[in-house]
């Protein structure tokens, strides 16, 4: 049961910080500033499901991990520091400042510099969590091929 929780927990998370990318993404590159506006404004709303799944996500990794800091597991523990650093000094911080930009049509220099650094912060943290992600599904690969068979 707890490892189902992890599970959709961190993939709630993953999927959340990817959606919140990809949207940033798409917005800017094809749609005006109406568009971007609203994705950027709706972004900071979506704390409400990313805060929760990335702490949930974090105590069931613990207690699954039971103190076993070595190899893979030792390996997801180092990145979630990171992921959590990342999300707490650029990314919220750098959704709020841009969502309050965009919320007042001040789409400048200030904005765009901001919105660079929130996309490589963000593709930092998606690519962390997707190795967390294959190392997690390395430790119950066993557990899989008992089940299948």
């Amino acid at each position: 049961m707890l490892s189902t929780v992890h599970k959709i927990a961190a993939a709630l998370a993953t999927a959340t910080i990817a959606t919140f990318w990809a949207s940033t993404l798409f917005s800017e590159v094809f749609l005006d500033h109406t568009a971007i506006t609203a994705v950027k404004t709706a972004i900071p709303y979506g704390f409400f499901v990313l805060i929760p799944a990335m702490a949930l996500a974090g105590v069931t990794g613990a207690k699954l991990a039971k103190g076993r800091v070595g190899g893979v597991l030792g390996a997801k523990s180092k990145r979630m520091p990171i992921v959590a650093a990342n999300g707490i000094l650029i990314l919220i911080p750098a959704a709020l400042f841009l969502a309050s930009k965009a919320q007042a049509g001040s789409f400048d220099t200030s904005f765009y510099v901001v919105q660079i650094f929130e996309l490589f912060a963000g593709a930092l943290n998606l690519t962390l969590l997707g190795l967390n992600i294959r190392d997690g599904r390395k430790l119950t690969a066993g557990k899989r091929r008992r089940a299948k068979e």
